[in-house]
């Protein structure tokens, strides 16, 4: 109970209380174009999910919880068009990567290539998306100079 407690008011006030936010939150928006690009997060997308916050995070498990509880927020605001939908996350996230050269290191493609293991093989049109995205990301990285 007390744990939960906590990951609330972290979820609430990561702004404030989460030790450099903007790059969890900027993170947080890329796994959210993986997740969302379906419209639906299902178990094998939720547990690769925590596997890459894992990793991320790996010396910092409370940090990879937030991540984890962040992507679910804005995956949630994007199903439920609560002030957020697909194309303005898209545009968030190549804005923030061109206005702060450091985050294109954040895009790990690696790491989002194991959410794209998740798409069923019979779903040619979603492999495609998701492959676009990917492609996406690659070329914002390289053309903001990421490593």
């Amino acid at each position: 109970m007390a744990i939960n407690l906590k990951r609330l008011i972290k979820r609430m006030f990561r702004e404030f209380l989460v030790y450099h936010h903007s790059s969890l939150e900027y993170r947080a928006k890329i796994l959210t174009l993986m997740v969302s690009s379906d419209g639906e997060m299902d178990e094998c997308e939720k547990q690769k999910l925590k596997e890459i916050a894992f990793e991320i995070y790996k010396d910092d498990p409370e940090r990879a919880e937030v991540l984890i509880d962040t992507v679910t927020e804005y995956h949630k605001k994007i199903v439920t068009d609560n002030g957020l939908d697909y194309e303005h996350l898209i545009l968030q996230v190549a804005k923030e990567t061109r206005s702060v050269k450091r985050f294109a290191d954040k895009i790990d493609i690696e790491l989002l290539k194991k959410l794209h293991e998740c798409i069923d093989d019979e779903d040619e049109d979603e492999r495609i998306f998701q492959e676009r995205i990917i492609e996406f990301l690659e070329n914002l990285k390289k053309e903001c100079g990421g490593k």
